[in-house]
């Protein structure tokens, strides 16, 4: 494979998972997270209700083993473009858009070791969701409550979607 394949190639086969990346952006914009759960409606709120979303996902496509760890590499891709795009047009000039996006996956990379780390158990669950999405200072234990149950149920609907739907964009 030459170089040319191997960069443009990546595009390609990034632009497959930009229907289910779309699709987790749109579910993390649902006005529920921020009337009825009372997460921060700011761009900081956005990402951690987004990148909680994106954690679950790739989490579910780690039960798939070998065959969804290409598509996790590139739907991490994916974000990393998006959130550098996002950082952009923010203003942030480009010396210290890497750091920005640095910080952004490593984020992400926190959500994924809490999430799964607190598998099975929902108090584990909820308290990593309280650190994640509330940055620890909620609204209330209700909401933390009920974005963690939403989170739940997201993450739940994901377990029985075969891996083809899933790439596909089908998230329940």
């Amino acid at each position: 494979m030459s170089l040319l394949d191997r960069i443009f190639g990546g595009r390609h086969e990034r632009a497959t998972l930009e229907p289910l990346y779309r699709q987790i952006v749109a579910a993390g914009r649902d006005p529920y997270w921020y009337r009825e759960g009372w997460v921060p409606d700011t761009i900081d709120g956005r990402f951690d209700v987004i990148a909680s979303l994106l954690a679950l996902v790739l989490l579910r496509l780690e039960r798939d083993g070998d065959a969804a760890r290409r598509a996790g590499i590139l739907l991490t891709e994916v974000f990393i473009d998006d959130m550098d795009g996002t950082v952009r047009q923010l203003g942030i000039g480009d010396q210290v858009v890497g750091k920005h996006v640095g910080r952004m996956m490593g984020a992400l990379g926190g959500r994924l070791g809490a999430y799964r780390m607190a598998a099975g158990d929902e108090a584990d669950f909820a308290a990593a969701v309280r650190r994640n999405v509330f940055r620890d200072e909620p609204h209330s234990e209700a909401a933390v409550a009920l974005v963690a149950a939403r989170l739940a149920r997201f993450r739940d609907a994901l377990g029985p979607v075969p891996l083809p739907g899933l790439l596909a964009g089908r998230l329940a």
